[in-house]
């Protein structure tokens, strides 16, 4: 900081402590927000205090921020995209590696209630990157946390739109009694029409994507009654035995049966209990923030767990065959559950239920894409993207950052073009999306814990100090397998027809933005943005200094600007 020269006004002296890059070019980072949550009495203060103005109306009830997780989470429409994942280690492989993958999801839910609790934003995971990380670094990491969260959110789109088209293409299949080919091309065509839908959903008025929530919840819910209700009825007379559903594991795959039941058993709940991070990017339109965050992540985790435990045991005690391989995975109908349907209700009570799993499905879709666009919109307010400035405009009559939903639904259409290179690169769309926000979820709590603890002030949801860095811990762990685990291939031997192209796609968006930040990024993005004009004692104390300097004193220059310095 010796090089820094004095000038002859308080606003350049300002910007010349905000513009030199031992500050990281931006004023947030210089002040270094003291954000206590906790003695905040309402959101719009809180919001203050975090950096940022209200541009989004606060339309999102406790039950609909909970609604946004639980819809995109679309319980038995995820279970039957992911059911041939799952069921290759076997029913009780299948279900007990739910439930030990849904609690460890758990405490990754909690150490995200407890960050969203402190810092609520939309920006959420990028933003407490930056918050927590060493000075140095808080500026690349937290623009490789934005870019990552925005890829694998986009990918999560993807994939459940991916799943859409399946769904809805196998209920053709039904109906035309087999006499119907499911081709890459016609699975993007019905993919492409399902993501304009949803960006034509998702721009209408913020208010109306909070009612969405509240009937994708019923939904969801009359599906699974439905299900849990109607598969045992027609199953009558041959269940299966206790001893298959508890106990019968199996290893369709050439990797060894002890890894198939902890990578296949459990990424079907990894896959299918996932994108809870969409509470945390509707933040800054739901009310009392704090307490709805912690609300929202953990309901809606615990409820999918729950009830997906219950799905899957009513799954496997109404399977009407032994044949897993050849008859469930081998269906003509390219969706194994629709088999299992088919098998205990018939044609028509399968048509039904298909249809009504690939209305959730679509549900499902239009969820996300509100959440991705606060994500997009939230990284372009702070210039984290191309076309920033026409990505984080907001239409104030609706309340909705439209170019931000149009920027998410194209790009999810050009990453979608991996569904014409064939089934193994479209599961590529399902890991995408698990590794990518792995990484964005777990970056935060792990900085939180080292170079950022003492800067954490918890909000009004906190375990305490012995329990909450014992779960952040246990959820960093967890996080760091994970996002191993998914990166491997399907085959032990793997060829260009069954490759995991997660390992390529996943470090590309990594190697790419790192690359565009130092070319260009960097000029534009330097952290979280403020914008919002708060004045607090410590500014009252700069101005105070600023108003005793008299610009055409030549003498101690250097110690008057590095008095500024330090009081900044």
């Amino acid at each position: 900081m010796t090089g820094l020269t004095a000038v002859l006004s308080r606003e350049q002296i300002l910007d010349q402590v905000v513009s030199n890059k031992g500050y990281y070019n931006n004023a947030q980072n210089v002040e270094d927000p003291k954000i206590e949550a906790i003695f905040s009495t309402s959101d719009e203060q809180l919001l203050a205090q975090i950096g940022y103005k209200p541009e989004l109306k606060r339309h999102f009830s406790t039950i609909q921020a909970f609604g946004v997780a639980f819809s995109i989470m679309g319980l038995l429409p995820s279970i039957a995209s992911i059911l041939a994942q799952g069921i290759i280690a076997g029913p009780a492989g299948f279900l007990w590696g739910w439930v030990i993958s849904s609690l460890l999801i758990l405490t990754i839910a909690i150490s995200m209630s407890e960050n969203g609790s402190s810092i609520p934003t939309s920006g959420g995971l990028y933003y407490w990157t930056n918050y927590y990380s060493p000075p140095k670094y808080k500026t690349v990491i937290s623009y490789l946390i934005g870019n990552t969260n925005s890829i694998a959110l986009i990918g999560a789109l993807c994939s459940v739109d991916y799943g859409f088209a399946l769904e809805l293409l196998s209920v053709v299949v039904i109906a035309k009694d087999g006499d119907f080919e499911i081709t890459a091309a016609k699975t993007y065509g019905v993919f492409v029409g399902c993501v304009l839908l949803h960006i034509l959903i998702t721009c209408l008025s913020s208010k109306n994507c909070a009612y969405l929530q509240t009937t994708s919840i019923i939904v969801n819910v009359f599906i699974i009654v439905l299900y849990i209700i109607a598969l045992p009825i027609g199953a009558r007379g041959n269940f299966k035995s206790a001893k298959y559903v508890f106990t019968e594991f199996d290893n369709i795959s050439d990797w060894p049966m002890g890894w198939t039941q902890l990578s296949a058993a459990w990424l079907p709940a990894i896959w299918t209990i996932g994108a809870f991070d969409s509470v945390i990017h509707v933040s800054e339109e739901v009310k009392d923030a704090e307490h709805t965050i912690p609300i929202g992540i953990l309901g809606s985790v615990i409820a999918c767990g729950s009830l997906g435990t219950i799905i899957l045991i009513v799954t496997f005690f109404c399977i009407q065959t032994d044949d897993i391989e050849g008859h469930i995975l081998g269906t003509k109908f390219g969706q194994p559950m629709a088999q299992i349907i088919f098998d205990c209700l018939g044609k028509k009570w399968a048509l039904t239920f298909m249809a009504l799993i690939a209305f959730a499905q679509f549900l499902m879709g239009a969820s996300i894409l509100t959440a991705i666009s606060r994500q997009i919109w939230a990284f372009a307010r702070d210039n984290g993207l191309p076309f920033s400035r026409w990505i984080k405009k907001v239409n104030v009559e609706l309340s909705v950052p439209i170019n931000a939903v149009w920027f998410g639904g194209i790009v999810a259409i050009l990453i979608g073009l991996l569904v014409l290179i064939g089934s193994v690169a479209a599961n590529a769309l399902f890991t995408l999306y698990i590794a990518g926000n792995y990484v964005a979820w777990g970056t935060p709590t792990f900085l939180r814990l080292t170079t950022g603890r003492e800067k954490f002030r918890p909000g009004k949801f906190w375990l305490g100090p012995i329990f909450s860095p014992l779960i952040g811990w246990i959820s960093t762990i967890f996080i760091a397998y994970t996002f191993v685990m998914v990166m491997l291939p399907a085959s032990r031997n793997p060829t260009k027809d069954n490759m995991n192209y997660t390992c390529v796609i996943t470090p590309s968006v990594w190697i790419l933005s790192l690359i565009y930040y130092y070319v260009y990024a960097h000029k534009n993005y330097h952290g979280p943005c403020k914008t919002v004009d708060t004045v607090d004692e410590e500014e009252q104390g700069l101005d105070a200094i600023l108003d005793g300097i008299d610009p055409n004193a030549d003498s101690d220059k250097s110690s008057t600007n590095e008095k500024v310095i330090e009081k900044v």
